[in-house]
């Protein structure tokens, strides 16, 4: 059974997606959350997840509450990691059942709480929409995703306008990146259209 949680603030504006419950951890109410990036620190930053059911996309504004089976927010006691998990118990949460409920729930973070990143780090939700430019000043299209490939990551960049016709795939290295210019949204590299 859900404990109950009080007034709830709103959706937040600046909300992404960390992660996803993907079951119970432990009786007493514990959950086990998948998260997305292999350094979930957004997850630790924050004493306060969002929660939305699987099917339903964010929107912030009173039609985002979660609904009676769900939680609009979880306050979090205490979260750790748990091999390739996150193990959180929340004040909402008093025992398993309540916590299998959730198996599913997507967990949001306000972008506003994650930690600052380090001289050239980003967060992947800063990257994605970037246009990307080469160092003639071609336009090479627009950052759509990201691939974890083990030492390094590989940006997607979407063709767009004068861009290529075909998806580009850029080592997110220093050998091809040359600056990231989040005010400007744009993303400088050393690459062509035809690699």
């Amino acid at each position: 059974m859900f404990a109950a949680a009080g007034d709830d603030p709103a959706f937040p504006d600046d909300a992404v997606e960390v992660g996803r419950i993907v079951g119970a951890w432990g009786v007493k109410g514990g959950i086990k959350v998948k998260p997305f990036s292999a350094d979930p620190q957004a997850l630790f930053s924050s004493k306060r997840w969002f929660l939305q059911p699987p099917a339903m996309p964010p929107a912030p504004g009173p039609k985002a509450a979660a609904g009676p089976r769900w939680p609009r927010l979880l306050r979090i006691a205490q979260a750790r990691e748990h091999g390739e998990h996150v193990v959180a118990t929340a004040q909402q949460l008093d025992d398993r059942d309540a916590a299998e409920a959730l198996a599913g729930a997507r967990v949001f973070v306000a972008r506003s709480s994650f930690p600052t990143p380090g001289d050239d780090e980003f967060y992947w939700v800063d990257l994605i929409g970037l246009a990307v430019r080469n160092r003639e000043g071609q336009s090479l299209g627009t950052v759509a995703g990201l691939v974890e490939t083990g030492p390094s990551c590989v940006l997607r960049v979407q063709p767009g306008g004068d861009a290529p016709a075909h998806e580009l795939l850029i080592p997110f290295v220093s050998a091809y990146v040359d600056r990231v210019d989040l005010l400007g949204r744009c993303l400088h590299v050393d690459w062509q259209a035809d690699y």
